[in-house]
């Protein structure tokens, strides 16, 4: 079978392909332009949140140490639907006070100071709010008939929403996570717990889980509740399946499907699980109003 081009229509074609090409150059040009400068990096990030299920918001208070490949006076990252109360750089023994300004449409922030800060390593301290959102991504409210739970979806852009973040896959870091949560609750996130003490406050306790490997910001996990979970081991990892009370006579199963894929896995890549546990959550989800019109199929039946 042969093919022929008429001119008009080759011409046609060229044109289109010249078109295509210019909106893509156009989509590349606008993403670089919300990417963060690759002048400061994050190395390590200290959280401590406490969250408050019944009045859908939590509180923050955050450390982040980073590396700075040459003097600057603004640092800029990423946040969304976060209030800030306050900001200071720590750097060479000195520390200031930041003015924040926030980009919503970039969901960016930007901390200046009035001086320089120097090349070599900073501290970011940062007080904050946010809202425990209905939206199925960053820290969002899942609900029960019987009651709230707070938890977490970053991928693959919304830890901005739940601490300001350098959230870009490229920035790598590790992490320490700290839960002030009600004294019947418990918590779970990517380590297992180190330490578990009360307040602060009446009627709260704090969780404190061990150190991550480095990883990038949407792999960061945490959730609050009143958990319960069914337990196993293969291959030197824990691995729990949890759930809401009421279903945690079905977590069973997904312990025992785990404990297969995982040894498989380490066998067939070589490469074994890097974290020292392994949770798989089934979660109740609220419905988005978005959803009940253009996706009704995906709500049929909640996770657990």
């Amino acid at each position: 079978m042969k093919f022929r081009f008429s001119l008009p229509s080759y011409r046609t074609i060229l044109t289109t392909a010249a078109a295509i090409l210019c909106l893509s150059n156009s989509a590349v040009r606008s993403a670089d332009a919300q990417r963060l400068p690759s002048t400061v990096r994050p190395e390590h990030y200290t959280l401590t949140l406490a969250p408050d299920l019944k009045a859908a918001t939590f509180s923050g208070v955050e450390t982040i140490e980073v590396s700075l490949a040459e003097p600057v006076k603004a640092i800029t990252l990423n946040s969304a639907e976060i209030a800030f109360q306050s900001v200071t750089i720590s750097a060479g023994g000195n520390q200031q006070t930041a003015t924040v300004t926030s980009d919503k449409a970039k969901e960016q922030t930007t901390f200046t100071v009035a001086n320089q800060i120097p090349a070599g390593n900073a501290i970011i301290s940062i007080a904050y709010t946010g809202i425990l959102n209905n939206e199925l991504r960053g820290f969002y409210l899942s609900k029960t008939e019987k009651r709230n739970y707070a938890v977490t979806q970053f991928e693959s852009t919304d830890a901005r929403r739940a601490f300001p973040s350098f959230d870009e896959p490229a920035f790598k870091a590790t992490y320490d996570v700290s839960l002030v949560i009600d004294s019947g609750d418990t918590a779970i996130s990517n380590g297992p717990i180190i330490s578990d003490t009360p307040g602060p406050g009446e009627g709260k306790h704090t969780l404190k889980f061990l150190t991550s490997p480095k990883m990038s910001t949407y792999l960061v996990a945490f959730l609050v509740g009143d958990f319960q979970c069914s337990e196993g081991e293969v291959d030197g990892v824990k691995i729990r399946g949890c759930a809401t009370p009421d279903k945690v006579a079905l977590t069973p199963y997904s312990v025992e499907v785990a404990k297969y894929v995982l040894h498989y896995y380490n066998n067939y890549f070589g490469i074994p699980y890097p974290l020292k546990k392994l949770d798989l959550i089934a979660l109740p989800t609220s419905k988005p109003a978005q959803w009940k019109t253009s996706a009704p199929s995906l709500i049929a039946k909640p996770p657990c």
